[in-house]
């Protein structure tokens, strides 16, 4: 499974139509191209920022869909008064324990790897990250990102509302710290948001 990333960084006066488009207009065009796996879409709205995120079966599926997704990208820029950064990535790990709904809670760990040492990164993320956030309340999905060129990675787990969320902020400290451990990783970030709607699912 292959990602396109967008980090959409915009006026947050202007987030809400920027977000009200991509739901009305991008959304349905990715998820209708060859190859699409569906989109996730989350905002934070009161820091002005939305994660737009489209799953594909191939990276040749994912790179063919840029012609006719870029006008649609830059339309929603200009509603939002922002900038969009996109990254693509592979997606090694897509673990779903129950359904998500608008309204859940995301977390997004950004981490840095060794280039090298991305498989083993990979396993033990599995193999001792999900098994951690798997027993908390309210645990819906996490899934890994990561780019085996520079070793960039995302972690994102998504609870079922936000005070499930909230709750699970020091078991998500210690599984920072055993990732940490494992991989000698670097962790660049942490960003809360919200689910505004998803179709995502596994190849």
């Amino acid at each position: 499974m292959h990602m396109r990333f967008n980090l959409i960084t915009a006026d947050p006066q202007k987030l809400g139509d920027s977000v009200k488009y991509i739901q009305a207009e991008v959304r349905p065009q990715v998820d209708n191209q060859p190859g699409s796996l569906g989109t996730a879409l989350y905002s934070n709205p009161e820091a002005g920022l939305a994660i737009l995120e489209s799953f594909w079966a191939s990276d040749n599926a994912m790179a063919a869909s840029e012609h006719h997704l870029g006008p649609t990208r830059r339309a929603a820029m200009e509603r939002a008064a922002g900038t969009v950064c996109v990254e693509r990535y592979q997606v090694p790990v897509f673990e779903q324990e129950a359904p998500a709904r608008g309204g859940a809670g995301l977390r997004l760990t950004r981490m840095d790897f060794e280039p090298d040492a991305v498989e083993d990164a990979v396993e033990a993320y599995g193999d001792t990250a999900v098994p951690w956030l798997a027993g908390t309340e309210g645990f819906c999905s996490a899934l890994l990102m990561v780019d085996d060129q520079t070793g960039h990675a995302i972690s994102e787990a998504l609870w079922r509302n936000s005070e499930a969320l909230a709750a699970t902020r020091s078991v998500a400290a210690k599984v920072r710290v055993e990732t940490v451990a494992a991989t000698g990783c670097v962790i660049r970030a942490v960003e809360e948001y919200g689910l505004v709607s998803t179709s995502a699912r596994k190849a």
